[in-house]
This record gives structure tokens, sequence and C-alpha cells, in this order.
């Protein structure tokens, strides 16, 4: 992908984008134009606010709409590079360096994930190859948090899944602080102690059924749940706080000197300035301050059917494979398993009380990630920019991932003659293939599916046909400035 988008920068002219493109300053070396040429692609659209406010600050009232955790991370990695160069250069190097880090750490973490929820270790795999040329792709290696959100969401959901409550914790906290979505992972908190105790009211003895005792776990329970929510949330209110205290506060100042190509930027496109004198901005007067809200709503236009507009139709279009095969994930799961999204899995089956419950994507287990990909969808299809929906699932969801891996493995008879799990096998995927380097060592199944196109069955070639086009077209159109999801 870095290679890929230097070649498409290189050969192809930079669309004239209305978009936030703040003006040049300092003069720029021969090292900084070399960088420019290669990473100059890892700059576009969203990520210039990014790699604004890592070098700037919160300056700005609409950079608050993006949360501190990344463009930081991206201001203390500035440092390793020589001081020779100008701060946008050492960002972008730091942007490429660090999400090519994060995204193969995604890859990893989903891996786990896959692992301890399916509980097919070739369906996992295969899951995380298919995160590994994703239609968000451009986003993973652009100077976007999508890459730090993947990883500290797959990672934190791995760790719940493996009983460390309080790693999790903090992980899901940490997610929060770089995506605001990640407040919807309070939900897997909630809903895995309440499953928890519900089970234990089911299996219980007579002793544990006491009132005395109940109330003594209900409260137990809500303390936990509560403190663990309250952790989560703790990020993105803290930054709340922060910006108001910038933009509201008496007499707040700035620790520097504004230039004056930034203070005419902010003329020209009205944009409010932290510490400056004049009219306090309106959601500073609100009962609930909160910037980011504001933000999405004035400028940005987000809410409820506010995209649904004729004008919008090719933007709808863009975000129509993600949301049908969201909401085919939605489908099948809930049609395999009617009863256990009836009672939201909080009644034993007969499978668990036999200790065999059922494994793979239609497993009981993946129900939560079923419900907050579709969750996800709902909310982003009627509330948000429809066209990001790829990039806010695909950095949010591993159910992105985990469908397709499942319609591959059993549909695709290339992969199920090869050794691949089967419905009722949980073998190991670790079978040969021509371009191996030895033996045992775990073939590359999109490689092998991408060598094997013309036999292949239509469904593997739209899957894969997604998967490849947006990868592809992401890199060409997103990195020259030309609308994309």
């Amino acid at each position: 992908s870095l290679v890929l988008q230097a070649v498409f920068n290189l050969l192809i002219p930079d669309h004239r984008a209305d978009a936030f493109s703040p003006p040049r300053l300092g003069s720029p070396g021969a090292w900084d134009a070399a960088v420019e040429r290669l990473l100059g692609g890892l700059g576009r659209w969203d990520a210039e606010h990014f790699l604004f406010i890592a070098e700037r600050g919160y300056l700005f009232e609409h950079s608050c709409a993006f949360l501190p955790l990344f463009p930081l991370s991206l201001r203390a990695l500035a440092c390793l590079w020589p001081p020779q160069l100008q701060p946008r250069s050492r960002l972008l190097l730091s942007a490429a360096l660090l999400n090519s880090l994060l995204s193969a750490l995604a890859a990893a973490a989903l891996l786990g994930l896959g692992r301890a929820v399916l509980r097919r270790r070739g369906e996992a795999f295969l899951a995380a190859l298919l995160f590994s040329l994703s239609p968000a792709s451009v986003f993973m290696a652009a100077a976007y948090s999508e890459s730090m959100f993947a990883f500290l969401a797959f990672s934190a959901m791995w760790q719940l899944e493996k009983g460390q409550s309080w790693l999790s914790g903090l992980l899901f906290s940490l997610a929060s602080g770089a995506r605001a979505n990640g407040l919807i992972n309070a939900g897997f908190f909630l809903y895995c102690r309440g499953k928890r105790f519900a089970l234990q009211l089911q299996v219980g003895s007579a002793s544990v059924r006491k009132l005395p005792l109940m109330w003594k776990q209900v409260l137990s329970l809500a303390s936990s749940a509560a403190l663990m929510c309250a952790g989560i949330f703790l990020p993105f209110a803290l930054f709340q706080y922060y910006a108001y205290v910038r933009f509201c506060g008496p007499g707040t100042g700035l620790d520097q000197t504004i230039p004056e190509p930034l203070l005419q930027l902010a003329r020209d496109k009205g944009y409010h300035v932290a510490g400056m004198d004049g009219a306090k901005p309106p959601w500073c007067s609100q009962r609930f301050p909160l910037v980011y809200s504001y933000i999405q709503d004035t400028y940005w236009n987000v809410g409820f059917l506010r995209y649904f507009e004729l004008r919008q139709i090719p933007n709808f279009l863009l975000a129509l494979p993600v949301t049908l095969l969201g909401s085919w994930a939605a489908w099948t799961y809930v049609s395999t398993n009617p009863r256990y999204c009836l009672t939201l899995g909080l009644e034993k089956s007969k499978s668990e009380e036999k200790a065999k419950p059922r494994d793979g994507f239609c497993g009981p287990a993946a129900f939560v990630y079923v419900v907050h990909a579709t969750a996800l969808l709902a909310f982003g299809f009627s509330c948000m920019h429809v066209q990001v929906l790829t990039r806010f699932l695909g950095s949010s969801s591993p159910i992105l991932y985990w469908f397709p891996a499942h319609l591959l493995q059993e549909h695709e008879p290339l992969l199920r003659s090869a050794g691949t799990d089967s419905p009722t096998s949980g073998k190991p995927l670790l079978s040969k293939s021509p371009s191996s380097c030895g033996k045992g060592t775990p073939d590359n199944l999109l490689v092998r599916l991408l060598l094997n196109w013309r036999s292949i069955t239509p469904l593997s070639k739209s899957i894969l046909g997604f998967f490849l086009c947006y990868w592809l077209l992401g890199l060409i159109l997103h990195c020259n400035f030309f609308p994309w999801t």
C-alpha cells in the first residue's frame, strides 16, 4: 500500500478538492520534497486535520472533532526524525511508521480474537488475511486513526474473551481516546457481566438464589459495570472539558503566537480560533456543552437522515457493498439462531448444557459482535455521511472479516479441498502450496484464491473483488484528493 500510494501520487495529478488545507509555513528543503513525493498521499482529506493538530494543537474549533490520542502519538514519534526536516515531513514519516506497525498488530489481535470466538483456526486465519486486504486499507496506511483504533478495539475484545477484564477496560478506554465510536464498546462489558449473572441464576443452587445473596451479586455487578463504563467514557469526557476550557473559558490564552497565514485562513473560512477575543461559540452556553456533537452538526451537517438527498446517491452506491455485507451477516446469524437472538443469549441452550456449543461465525460467542456491527451499520447509514461506512466498520467490527471468511470456507470448494476447517472439523489450517517455503508452512489462502481466479465460485469472486477493488481504488483516489469513502 505504501509503495502503490507513492506511485499513484507521482503519476496522477492531485484533484483540487474543497477540503481543509492549511498553508505550508517555512521553507522546505530537498529532503522535505522527497518525503512529500513518497508519503504525501498519506496526508489527504482528514489526515490534514490530524497532521495539523499534531503540529499546532487544537487551534481551530472544528479540529475538536478529531480526538487526541493519534495526533499526540504522532507528535511524540516526530522527535525520532532529524530536526532539519520540516514538522510536516517528520509527522508524515511518523504516520507511515506508526500505522504500519499498528495495522500489523491489529491483524494479529484479530487473529487471536477470531480463534477465541470462532474456535476455528482456519477461519480466524482467513479473516486476518482479509483484514490485511481490507477495503479500508488506505485509511489504515494514511495519517488517520483507523489503525490505532482497530488495534486497541480488537485487542480489548480479545482480552475480554480471555477474562482479562481490567486490561480489556484499559484498552477500550484508550480506544475511546482515539475515536468517538469507541464509547459504544462499553456494551461489551455490560453484556458480558449481564450474561454471566443471568446464566448463574439459571444453573445456581437454591442457596445462590436466596434474596440477600442475589442482591449482593446485583450490587457487585452494577458497581463493577459502572466503574468499567466510566473508565471507557473518561478520555472522551476529559477532552470535552479541555475543549470547553480552551474555547469557552474566561481569559483563555495561547502559549504560542499564531502565524498570520493561519489567522487569515480562519477569517476566510469562519473558523473559531482558541484564545481570540470575540463572541463565544454557541455550544459554550448549552446545558451540556459537547463540542464534538456541535461540530458534527454545524460543520459537517451530520444528523438523522440528513444525508438522504438525491445528490448523495453516488455516496450511497459507494457504501452499498459494505451495507449489503453487514445486513447479510446479521440476517444469516438471526435466521440460524432465532431463539438465541430473541432471548439475547441469556437463556442457557441445550448445546451449552452439554458443553458442546456450536463454533464458527454462527456460534453463540459471535452474538454480541453481530449486534455491535449491526448497531454501527444502522447508525452509520442513517446518521452519518454514508460513504464513510466502509472504514467505519472496517476499523471497528471483526464481523466485516469473519463473515466473508465464513462464506468463503462454506462455499468455496478450493478451500475445502485444501484442508481448511469444515463446518464439522476443528483441524488447523496447515496445508501446503507450491509457493510454500517449506514443509508445514501455512498457506496464504488469498494468494491461492487469486492465482486460481478462473476456477473459484462467483461468490468468492464477489467477495475478493470487493476487497481488491476498494483497496486499489482507495489508493488511487484518496491519495490524489479525489472523493472516496
